[in-house]
């Protein structure tokens, strides 16, 4: 296991989901229960660090208090998942944008979370992870820099100056819509939120599982886009 992991000075909210039953689920950080809603199957011995939760992929998710607001600074996302298809949701804040999903199309990992303005686009990465392994996946924004990893490799990332202004709480295994199609299909374990914009590096993954792997890499196709310097080297 990473030092820094050890350590996670700017670890905001953090559920660990190892629970065995019941239909909440503990933020470790703030003491605060997310509401597990549908018929979702505890995984005590099935996670990638420890327990993990099973979503049906037709109305099993998490409703969770509201975290942060994007727009307020840098921030990072990171969380173990395994399954999932196309269309799908991993993590979303209600009414607001989709952070970590799957390209309707090509099934790809992607994110919303972009700036306000008309030149907004989303950003996409060429990374299927529906393919019945552990991946670590993960969202940074450094407030210049937005980047997708996963498996603690940066896969996408492009030039974000700001993100749109939201705070609302967070959906875990649905879209921002709750609509069909959306909901995840597979198991969700560890999901972690930092305030600042922490590279999978300095938060390395507590397992030896799952290791870096040379992924393609792209941006999010805006005209005369800067790539992060992680990502563009």
């Amino acid at each position: 296991w990473s030092s820094a992991w050890a350590l996670p000075i700017s670890l905001i909210a953090h559920w660990p989901l190892d629970e065995t039953e019941g239909t909440t689920t503990s933020d470790t950080v703030s003491g605060d229960e997310a509401h597990v809603i549908g018929e979702a199957i505890w995984k005590p011995d099935g996670g990638q660090v420890g327990g993990a939760l099973q979503l049906d992929g037709v109305d099993d998710f998490i409703s969770a208090p509201a975290v942060l607001n994007p727009a307020d600074g840098p921030f990072s996302v990171f969380v173990w998942v395994n399954g999932g298809a196309a269309g799908q949701v991993i993590i979303s804040e209600p009414g607001g944008q989709d952070w970590l999903s799957l390209d309707p199309v090509t099934g790809h990992l992607m994110t919303e979370l972009t700036s306000a303005g008309r030149s907004a686009t989303t950003l996409f990465s060429q990374v299927l992870i529906s393919d019945g392994r552990w991946h670590r996946i993960g969202f940074v924004w450094d407030g210049l820099y937005r980047t997708l990893y996963v498996d603690d490799v940066p896969v996408a990332g492009d030039t974000q100056d700001s993100l749109k202004s939201a705070s609302n709480g967070l959906y875990i295994g649905v879209g921002k819509s709750m609509q069909p199609g959306s909901f995840f299909f597979g198991m969700i374990d560890d999901v972690r939120i930092y305030t600042r914009g922490t590279s999978a590096e300095q938060i390395a993954a507590p397992s030896a599982r799952c290791g870096p792997t040379p992924y393609g890499l792209t941006g999010s196709g805006v005209p005369g886009g800067e790539m992060h310097p992680s990502v563009a080297r």
